[in-house]
């Protein structure tokens, strides 16, 4: 069922949305850096190209954990 807890999460989801968005338009190429950092797996031979972004990946996961700690305790 939907509730006002529902509501407040959906506006905070849409919130963060907007803001990395912002963020990414108004950066340009500054954040050239994102799903290059070392331990990223590439692998690229002739007619194929292979790419696990693995600490990218654990980084960014890293990061919304802490959004949504921060959500959970203040709201």
């Amino acid at each position: 069922m939907m509730n006002q807890n529902t509501g407040k999460m959906l506006i905070f989801g849409g919130l963060i949305i907007l803001v990395i968005g912002v963020v990414i338009y108004f950066s340009g190429n500054k954040l050239n850096w994102i799903g290059r950092l070392p331990g990223d797996i590439r692998i690229e031979k002739p007619g194929m190209k292979i790419y696990f972004p693995v600490v990218t990946m654990i980084l960014l996961s890293l990061v919304l954990n802490l959004i949504i700690w921060l959500i959970k305790k203040f709201f």
